[in-house]
């Protein structure tokens, strides 16, 4: 039995590997495979080559300025039926012998049936999780200003969700939840998703900024990033490992391990890599406890989940859902098999404890929660998201038609500019979204051919079976399902999705061992290599430039879009800390550029008593002159963001000073 296929055996179907007998109709669909991605990739390929210069010879255009997402997989896929028809003899002993019987689940239930150690794939996990650290580092060096020598490690943050998580980060070291709002003028201090109602507090559940809070205190957020990064590869090598042996784990955990995506994401102090890190743990122990039946494994399964969902409840709840409805198929069975005395709890193993490992560190989790929420809201059962998005962003609401329902809530502190950059969901926008998110999630963990064509050979392989595999993509399926209700598809059009990426990998791993078996049965060994190349060629236009063939990676490129928000901010900070004319203390009022509604430089510390404060320019409410008087020592400055123009009040008029 495969290890995969826990607790029951699994049905034979036409292409598993344990019907090699029926090999007569392989050729037929790797046939029909090769049609359909020739009638796909041929249209964008000629497009692009009669688009280069006529001038040039045809090959010359074909092979300058490739298209890394179509034309590499063109050419592979030129080269199959030469890879299927030859069959030259390719073996290696020490591989036979050393490296390929270590990498099967057959070793690795040997492993757990003697209880015995695997250093083997100790090593192999901590090689995945450095190669995570490592690229998280190496993006991290990128030079973004070739003029200052500028990496994007050394910028500030992007997002306005970066910096609600560092405010809480340093509310939470301050051993407090929220800071009182300024008592005479609190509106100057509204803060980008930063609550300020008599408290001010982040807007996000309290998960990350924990998770932040000691790397802020050390002084290098992006390290708890970095460090997130390695734990989910980590994890996601163990998972893969626990499903279908070493060989899955090791490729799994080296694809989020080399992931574009993942790089950019643990230098974005974002909520999605402490969510991973929840997540990660629950995927690994859950698997194992449904092996081993182990009130151990079932709690850490639950320590996992619990932390996630206080990082993005509803990411972790829809990740979670079909391991959920699994345990209550668990419980039902268990109940009728214990009720006609078909089998005793001996023979079975009790579910109870498996319930009560998850259940107790969630109860946990949500009494935490409810506590928290009270703290800043007055009342455990209304979150602070909830409560930011009814005061500040009505419109931005989750559901269908959330601007014509935000639009009859609105009220005097609404962020005018910024809640109505969203759109009105309706279901072409929501369709139109679900093809963008799931796109950018192929695209962004590997790329959109091979995980693409490995999603659609995972359901027709394993489409006639149950196998604990349909709990992995029943994941996928879950979390878009769950975020169809929200109007905007996300940061890089897939950070709502983005937790799929592990997922993904996990299915690209199995679609890869189960290849490599039937290839490996019909005697077609080249097919193999094309797969691996495939693979190898997807990490190279991930992560690097072949000039003259591609100038950029796909990495470089969103690390230059990333980049702009950055140093944007950069500036700001700059110009404030380091301008001869600015004398400390200071308060600077900004007028924000209304064009521009993702940059926004009002960001303080939540005690408000840095050296300089930056404020919001509200005229309508608090003149120059009264605000002198609610903060006599502080000098005044007005920063006007469309104009790029600094003035400082002299006591009757703004007077500019660059």
């Amino acid at each position: 039995m495969d290890s995969e296929n826990y607790p029951s055996p699994r049905p034979a179907t036409d292409l598993s590997p344990n019907r090699s007998r029926n090999s007569r109709w392989i050729p037929l669909i790797h046939l029909l495979f090769v049609i359909v991605l020739l009638a796909i990739l041929t249209p964008y390929e000629w497009d692009r080559v009669n688009s280069e210069n006529q001038q040039l010879p045809w090959l010359t255009r074909f092979f300058l300025n490739v298209n890394v997402d179509t034309t590499p997989y063109f050419i592979l896929l030129l080269l199959s039926p030469l890879c299927w028809f030859l069959r030259p003899p390719i073996h290696s002993r020490f591989f036979s012998t050393v490296i390929r019987p270590r990498l099967t689940s057959d070793w690795v239930r040997e492993k757990q049936a003697s209880k015995q150690r695997d250093f083997f794939a100790c090593l192999l996990s901590m090689l995945v999780a450095a190669s995570s650290f490592l690229l998280s580092v190496w993006t991290a060096s990128h030079v973004v200003n070739e003029e200052l020598n500028i990496a994007l490690g050394d910028l500030p943050p992007a997002y306005h969700d970066e910096y609600s998580y560092l405010f809480q980060a340093n509310t939470f070291l301050a051993g407090q939840t929220s800071f009182p709002s300024h008592p005479g003028a609190p509106e100057i201090f509204d803060q980008v998703h930063v609550l300020n109602e008599g408290k001010l507090a982040s807007r996000y559940f309290p998960g990350t900024g924990l998770w932040l809070a000691p790397f802020v205190a050390w002084g290098h957020p992006y390290w708890g990033y970095w460090l997130a990064g390695a734990i989910t590869a980590f994890f996601i090598f163990w998972a893969g490992r626990e499903l279908a042996g070493n060989g899955v784990g090791l490729l799994a955990g080296l694809i989020i391990a080399l992931s574009p995506g993942m790089a950019i994401f643990s230098n974005l102090l974002l909520a999605h890599h402490p969510t991973l890190v929840g997540l990660s743990l629950f995927l690994w122990a859950f698997l194992r406890m449904q092996r081993t039946r182990s009130f151990r494994d079932a709690l850490l399964a639950g320590l996992g989940l619990s932390f996630g969902m206080l990082c993005r409840p509803m990411t972790a709840a829809s990740f979670a859902l079909p391991f959920g409805i699994w345990l209550g198929i668990e419980v039902i069975r268990y109940y009728f098999l214990r009720k006609s005395e078909k089998t005793t709890s001996e023979s079975m193993g009790s579910v109870y404890p498996l319930v009560a490992g998850l259940a107790i560190p969630l109860g946990c989790g949500l009494i935490g929660l409810f506590i928290y929420n009270q703290s800043i809201t007055g009342s455990g059962w209304k979150m602070p998201y909830q409560l930011y998005t009814d005061i500040y962003t009505p419109r931005h609401v989750y559901g269908f038609n959330n601007v014509i329902r935000g639009e009859q809530k609105l009220g005097p502190k609404v962020l005018d500019n910024y809640d109505k950059w969203a759109e009105n969901l309706t279901p072409a926008l929501a369709a139109r979204n679900v093809q963008n998110r799931i796109l950018a999630s192929l695209q962004w963990t590997l790329g959109i051919i091979p995980l693409g064509l490995a999603g659609l050979i995972f359901l027709i392989t394993e489409w006639r079976q149950w196998s604990r595999w349909w709990l992995i993509f029943a994941s996928i399926v879950s979390l878009h399902i769950a975020h169809i209700p929200y109007w905007y598809d996300g940061i890089m059009h897939w950070h709502y999705v983005f937790e799929t990426g592990p997922l993904w990998a996990l299915i690209f791993a199995r679609v890869t061992q189960t290849l490599f078996r039937i290839w490996h049965r019909i005697d077609r060994p080249l097919m193999s290599g094309l797969w691996a190349c495939l693979t190898l060629v997807a990490v190279l236009t991930n992560l690097t430039a072949i000039p003259p063939f591609w100038s950029v990676s796909k990495l470089e490129i969103v690390v230059n879009n990333v980049a702009f928000s950055k140093f944007k901010h950069f500036q700001f900070q700059q110009m404030i800390y380091q301008h001869p004319q600015i004398k400390q203390p200071a308060l600077i009022l900004v007028k924000h550029d209304p064009s521009d509604r993702h940059i926004d430089y009002v960001i303080n510390d939540p005690q408000l008593d840095q050296a300089i404060l930056i404020g919001r320019d509200r005229p309508d409410l608090y003149s120059p002159a009264k605000l002198q008087t609610l903060f006599p020592d502080r000098n005044l400055y007005l920063f006007d963001a469309a104009q790029n123009r600094l003035s400082r009040w002299n006591g009757a008029y703004w007077e500019p000073i660059r």
